[in-house]
């Protein structure tokens, strides 16, 4: 049976403001996301239907807190949260330290993903 953990993972890296660690399984990707900074990823999903993410999200908080707009909420998953993020949904902020691990459909955050880098491409020109 198929497995992946953050030390076997073949795919991410150090992107700077996080490091990720991701694989795929039978159609799902699976992140270790460990997140350096407070990050609002609002302006990073320009672009995508809505200006939000649009991949759902199955995890789990292994350190710290992240928090996402959902609807016209906020949404806060702290250490030992399991969660699930809905289609529509934008990151807007995480405690420096912040470990999460989480399943995705891999061809719709492949979409989400290669937004979010096209986005982020200015800041590292710049």
């Amino acid at each position: 049976m198929p497995k992946v953990s953050k030390e076997t993972a073949t795919r991410g890296g150090d992107q700077g403001p996080v490091v990720d660690h991701s694989d795929d399984i039978g159609g799902y990707t699976v992140n270790f996301v460990t997140f350096r900074h407070d990050i609002d990823a609002t302006l990073l999903l320009k672009g995508l239907p809505e200006d939000k993410c649009q991949c759902p999200h199955w995890g789990y908080v292994l350190k710290g807190r992240v928090s996402y707009r959902v609807g016209d909420g906020e949404e806060v998953f702290l250490a030992g949260d399991a969660f699930y993020l809905p289609p529509g949904h934008i990151p807007i902020g995480n405690e420096p330290g912040s470990e999460i691990m989480q399943f995705s459909p891999a061809e719709e955050l492949r979409r989400v993903t290669d937004t979010i880098m096209k986005n982020m491409q200015p800041t590292q020109d710049g």
